[in-house]
């Protein structure tokens, strides 16, 4: 995302009459962060099911998914926090001496659940795990409300980069207008990606970490001096 800003007054003071009209121009990057604790993960989970015939194996991907579906929702989980991402039917060969072999079909059936009980996440898996799910392919941590911690970030860019210009115009022996007079802003969360993630019904209560959400700002400020 970026956005313009052509006149910011944040570290407005009264500058020097030599500041008027001068054309010298000072570009510094200003950076900031702030860690936040996540409130909300996205998990993407499925069941694959496998049959020489497409019906049953059709059948089978619909009854083992519902059943997963059923134990979200007795976790708390509401069903508007479900949603199906992908349903695929695919044939399966084998090859034997450079021939191909029909083995039968594959039905894929992957949702993706929004969980907010976040220190409830490793039994909500286990309980998917246990209702048929063979397929945990990824979980996001993500806030719910983001834009304080997003403003939080800007002010610390602003004020960083500020600080870097003062450096560079000190070390130069120059006056620096501290009104900067075009800001482009670029802001990221960043989510914590964990990988692929293999469960076993038998393995007992997962264990999530949620760790922490960095959400950055980065500043490009210019200034006169």
């Amino acid at each position: 995302m970026r956005m313009y800003y052509p006149y910011v007054n944040a570290y407005r003071q009264n500058t020097p009459n030599d500041h008027n009209g001068s054309n010298q121009v000072m570009t510094v990057l200003g950076n900031g962060s702030v860690s936040v604790q996540p409130d909300v993960a996205n998990v993407e989970l499925g069941v694959i099911t496998e049959n020489v015939s497409l019906l049953e194996a059709q059948q089978a991907n619909a009854t083992t998914m519902n059943q997963v579906i059923e134990a979200l929702l007795r976790f708390g989980v509401p069903r508007e926090n479900i949603q199906t991402t992908s349903y695929t039917v695919n044939p399966r060969y084998d090859f034997v001496d450079g021939e191909q072999i029909f083995k039968g079909y594959q039905v894929s059936n992957m949702i993706t659940v929004e969980i907010t009980a976040i220190d409830q996440i490793g039994s909500i898996l286990d309980a998917a795990v246990e209702s048929g799910a063979n397929q945990v392919n990824s979980i996001q941590f993500t806030v719910q409300n983001s834009d304080t911690y997003e403003q939080q970030a800007l002010q610390e860019a602003l004020a960083n980069a500020y600080d870097k210009a003062n450096a560079i115009a000190t070390s130069m022996q120059v006056n620096l207008n501290p009104i900067p007079f075009r800001i482009e802003e670029r802001t990221d969360t960043m989510p914590i990606p964990f990988s692929k993630l293999a469960l076993s019904a038998e393995a007992g209560a997962t264990p999530i970490e949620p760790g922490q959400i960095v959400i950055r700002a980065t500043l490009e400020v210019k200034f006169r001096y």
